[in-house]
């Protein structure tokens, strides 16, 4: 059975990393992994190199733009993936191409298939993201889908209510929890080594990206969150990860690396890869930001979760997560309450780590006697 796997940014690969072992090591499948978005970028760590380095090959790459200054920039960078995938739809054949999340070039991507007839499994269909316009680029992947694999039965819901149908659409759990369960995590020291980053010290975890619903506020969201952070850094380190390619993303990469270089203990990062990531995530007490890893893997550890704004505005909220205004003394007041309290425990409702087999069974089940 012929395979592609659609991967447009270091945080779907780190994702699809189970399923992709696991469909390359079943003979059942040829699988192709088809690279665009970021992962080409040199800007955003060019994180192609991460996919390779797990020892998988990139069949396919195809250069889109990401251009994130306007709102114009979007519309233009989804209009040139719909354009590049237009010629490569047109020279390709698969049984079954899986994408993956909400992103616009994911979008871009599945919907210049459309016309081919291409069959589209769609991963994490069902969950709602109300302050980000992914939102409805993840509605519209699932449209466009025959398949749908969601994480919850709430999910699962959801998005039966949105392709209007209760058909095809499986409730598998989230492949993070695969990872999390199945990864070797990097010591303390071996973190150091790679990043040049002590996580033995107290330190804060970050991730701001844009919101892009309300794009034209994200200055004043991001100044908010470095104001707070000038006060907090006085107590604890802080690591910031790099925001995505949304609508003034730029914008944001440039204000939070001129503070970092005023001190040091902020630690930037481009990308730390999966492990990397991980690591980081699984020594910190609080994650401070608005990034979907704040829902999905930081329930697995658990992890207090103050997420800011609405980006994730519609998520299933567990104990662990405290919902905060991007203002900062409301993200101040946050900060204290959380760094105080007990961490919830039994806040992990994404599965319980098979969730590649049990894709990778339902595929074959679909297909095997066709």
């Amino acid at each position: 059975m012929e395979i592609g796997v659609l991967t447009s940014s270091r945080a779907d690969f780190g994702i699809y990393y189970p399923l992709v072992k696991e469909l390359t090591s079943d003979d059942f499948f040829n699988v192709e992994i088809i690279a665009f978005g970021t992962h080409l970028k040199e800007q955003y760590g060019f994180t192609i190199k991460e996919i390779t380095n797990l020892g998988f090959d990139v069949n396919h790459k195809i250069e889109t733009s990401v251009n994130n200054e306007k709102a114009s920039d979007i519309a233009q960078n989804v209009g040139d993936t719909i354009q590049k995938f237009s010629k490569f739809w047109d020279t390709q054949r698969f049984d079954l191409v899986i994408a993956l999340g909400d992103r616009y070039e994911m979008f871009g991507a599945v919907a210049a298939a459309s016309p081919f007839n291409i069959d589209i499994a769609h991963i994490h269909a069902g969950e709602t993201t109300l302050g980000a316009i992914d939102n409805a680029y993840r509605h519209s992947i699932s449209l466009f889908s025959k398949y749908l694999f969601v994480t919850t039965e709430e999910y699962k819901r959801r998005a039966s209510e949105i392709i209007s149908c209760n058909k095809n659409i499986f409730n598998v759990g989230a492949l993070s929890i695969d990872n999390l369960m199945r990864t070797e995590l990097m010591s303390v020291d071996e973190f150091k080594e790679h990043f040049n980053i002590d996580i033995s010290k107290p330190y804060i975890l970050s991730t701001f990206h844009p919101e892009t619903i309300s794009f034209e506020k994200n200055k004043e969201y991001i100044l908010e969150l470095i104001s707070a952070f000038e006060e907090i850094r006085e107590e604890t380190d802080i690591i910031i990860t790099m925001p995505n390619s949304d609508t003034m993303g730029n914008m944001i990469r440039r204000i939070i690396s001129e503070f970092a270089q005023k001190y040091r203990n902020i630690h930037l990062v481009e990308s730390f890869g999966m492990k990397g990531y991980l690591t980081c995530m699984e020594h910190t007490d609080i994650l401070i930001g608005n990034t979907s890893s704040g829902f999905v893997e930081a329930a697995f550890f658990p992890k207090k979760v103050i997420n800011l704004g609405d980006r994730q505005k519609g998520r299933i909220l567990t104990d662990n997560i405290y919902n905060c205004e991007i203002v900062k003394e409301k993200i101040l007041k946050s900060y204290n309450i959380a760094k105080n309290a007990e961490i919830p425990q039994n806040v992990n409702i994404y599965g319980d780590g098979n969730a590649a087999k049990n894709i990778v069974s339902i595929i074959k089940s679909l297909y095997e006697h066709r």
